[in-house]
């Protein structure tokens, strides 16, 4: 995968999905559904290395975003 900027991993930590998703999909040059995959991807690894850097719990991070 290519690498994602630092802006990404701070987006997902400080739960700005749709930001982080905006970037992933103009860094990879690739549509929203395909960034949401990557999205998904990458919030696993961060939740896994750096469970304290969250201020939401795993069960309310995504609570009131749809896709």
């Amino acid at each position: 995968m290519t690498t994602l900027p630092a802006s990404v991993d701070r987006y997902i930590v400080d739960h700005r999905i749709v930001l982080a998703l905006k970037t992933i999909s103009e860094v990879l040059g690739c549509t929203i559904h395909e960034a949401i995959d990557v999205f998904a991807v990458r919030y696993e690894e961060l939740r896994r290395d750096r469970p304290d850097d969250f201020s939401v719990g795993p069960e309310e991070y995504g609570r009131g975003f749809y896709s």
